[in-house]
């Protein structure tokens, strides 16, 4: 068995948080002006109209106008703007 779906069945016997366990990126879209993203691993490219983000799973890659990262930690970024587009692309080979 796959050894991340060992873990999502640890997290789910446990009633554990997927995103905790398997260190999975939470992307949360409020309307179409702000995007925070938890457990992103760094920023690859940040222009006023384009921002990519590494996670563990891929790039998040996010697009539109006066984009701007109004604050990031080591854990979690806010990302405001005219948000025309936001793409997941899996680094995963077996995808």
């Amino acid at each position: 068995m796959e050894r991340e779906q060992i873990k999502e069945r640890l997290a789910s016997a446990a009633s554990m948080p997927k995103d905790v366990v398997l260190g999975a990126a939470v992307i949360t879209i409020l309307g179409g002006r702000e995007v925070c993203i938890e457990n992103y691993r760094g920023i690859i490219e940040y222009t006023d109209t384009l921002v990519r983000v590494q996670t563990k799973e891929g790039q998040i890659r996010l697009t539109g106008r006066r984009l701007q990262i109004e604050y990031y930690t080591n854990d979690e970024m806010k990302i405001t703007g005219a948000i025309h587009d936001l793409e997941l692309i899996s680094g995963r080979k077996e995808d």
